[in-house]
């Protein structure tokens, strides 16, 4: 069998393990979200031999590196892996701000140590010591000075316990910035945009709704956030205030109690809508199949999802 080797320690795995998995049930912690060669948090350094099915996901000069999604590999040989190490390979950041914008949702409000470019919809890996999570950008380029993530701290886990803790002025590390999936392009302008986003996959299109205003957006714009129940609509009052003050906005608050009903009321106006989805994937994948029997061409959906972690 081949074996595996991460600095002193090496094992024997059976040929074909996925990588990520056989990493994790040994010990090693390497931090995933998608497990689909998006979000880039499983980022490994490798020497040997694997099977990748992902090549294109990481750029040529990467892969030269030595750099692999561990979650796209299958073990075939003997290998050597190097985890990505926030001390070396991530950009310092300090906190500015964390309060709670409900009883579960946490505000973090970063300052790295140099300017990051970025796009609305963005992620970053957030490193609090040696524990990591994969999270959206809420925040606007060239308009917030700040990096906002909204952290969904309803379970425990290891990345949301070490976030309640944090006070401004502690240090975390940023991993590599990803995605692109999430964002506005200014083609859509004239377009119908609608973005639905379950618990804090609003994080992201908080990002792209603001960016659509900001480049003034002329087609009607809907948003839809589903959420547990009523007191989990974390941004109500800021979505209520830009409704108010832009009348191409609409603003829909859905609880899951409601969604069956909502979802069997939605149609379409326009099949020149644009759909941007995020969040838990039962309810990207309830939100995409309404769509579609909408009318929705697939080509005009753009997604993102949320794996849950303990």
């Amino acid at each position: 069998m081949p074996e595996l080797h991460v600095g002193e320690r090496h094992w024997s795995v059976p040929a074909g393990s996925n990588l990520l998995d056989a990493l994790n049930q040994a010990g090693v912690a390497v931090p995933y979200s998608c497990r689909a060669g998006s979000c880039h948090a499983c980022l490994v350094r490798c020497q040997g031999e694997v099977q990748d099915k992902q090549p294109d996901a990481l750029s040529p000069v990467q892969r030269q590196e030595g750099w692999r999604l561990a979650c796209q590999c299958q073990v075939t040989g003997d290998l050597q892996v190097e985890t990505f190490d926030p001390r070396t390979d991530g950009l310092a950041a300090h906190v500015l701000r964390a309060d709670w914008l409900n009883p579960t949702v946490l505000r973090l409000r970063l300052q790295p140590e140099h300017n990051l470019r970025y796009q609305a919809g963005q992620h970053l890996v957030l490193w609090a010591g040696r524990v990591a999570r994969p999270y959206s950008l809420a925040s606007l380029p060239q308009v917030d000075p700040y990096l906002e993530f909204h952290l969904d701290c309803r379970l425990p886990g290891e990345f949301s316990d070490a976030a309640r803790k944090l006070k401004v002025g502690d240090s975390l590390r940023l991993g590599e910035l990803r995605g692109g999936a999430l964002h506005y392009d200014p083609d859509w302008q004239a377009r119908p945009l609608w973005l639905l986003g379950a618990g804090t996959g609003m994080a992201p299109l908080w990002g792209v709704l603001r960016e659509a205003l900001r480049q003034d957006h002329q087609g009607a714009i809907r948003v839809i956030h589903l959420a547990h129940d009523a007191n989990g609509h974390y941004l109500a009052e800021p979505l209520a205030a830009l409704e108010a003050s832009h009348a191409n906005l609409t603003v829909e608050l859905w609880t899951a109690a409601e969604l069956t009903e909502a979802l069997a009321q939605l149609r379409l106006v326009s099949r020149q809508t644009l759909a941007l989805l995020c969040g838990h994937p039962a309810s990207v994948e309830a939100f995409s199949k309404r769509l579609f029997l909408a009318g929705l061409p697939r080509n005009q959906l753009l997604a993102d999802v949320f794996l849950p972690r303990g």
